[in-house]
């Protein structure tokens, strides 16, 4: 296989892994949509949850399927938009306070600022990058006859 075969494999590894991450965010966004659909359709009809959401969870679903950023109170707002039970906690707001702090120090989630208030957005993962320079550089051209060229050695000198 020739260097071209190789880049042309990276570039198609690169491009699905892109394409895969897209979609994995897609899904995320769905399911995000549906928790808190299924959640209000619940309490409509006066349902509870059979597996109860841990309340980081319930933070991570309700940034990652709003696509902007979110106060505090908007994330409450949510969770209880899914039917998420905020009783238990004797200050709900502190407690989701501290669950977004910590998943914005995870990386989780990104401060942002929203109308002067401190806001928070789901942190979608970064593209894909090559971690190789590209192929011209790696790529040395030389004549079949000529010998490949020795590393070259400078001086070193002596701690004394």
């Amino acid at each position: 296989m020739t260097a071209g075969d190789y880049r042309t494999a990276l570039d198609a590894a690169v491009k699905e892994y892109e394409a895969l991450g897209q979609q994995r965010r897609d899904i995320d966004d769905r399911l995000a949509q549906l928790a808190q659909t299924i959640g209000t359709l619940m309490r409509l009809l006066g349902l509870s949850p059979t597996v109860p959401l841990g309340l980081t969870d319930a933070c991570r679903l309700a940034l990652r399927g709003a696509g902007l950023p979110l106060t505090p109170m908007d994330v409450r707002d949510r969770l209880q938009g899914m039917g998420v039970d905020l009783s238990i906690y004797t200050n709900e707001l502190s407690a989701i306070h501290t669950i977004l702090k910590r998943l914005n120090d995870a990386s989780e989630i990104r401060a942002v600022a929203k109308a002067g208030k401190p806001a928070y957005v789901w942190n979608h993962p970064t593209q894909s990058a090559s971690i190789v320079p590209p192929m011209g550089r790696l790529a040395v051209q030389r004549d079949a006859d000529e010998p490949p060229a020795s590393p070259k050695r400078g001086k070193t000198r002596r701690a004394r």
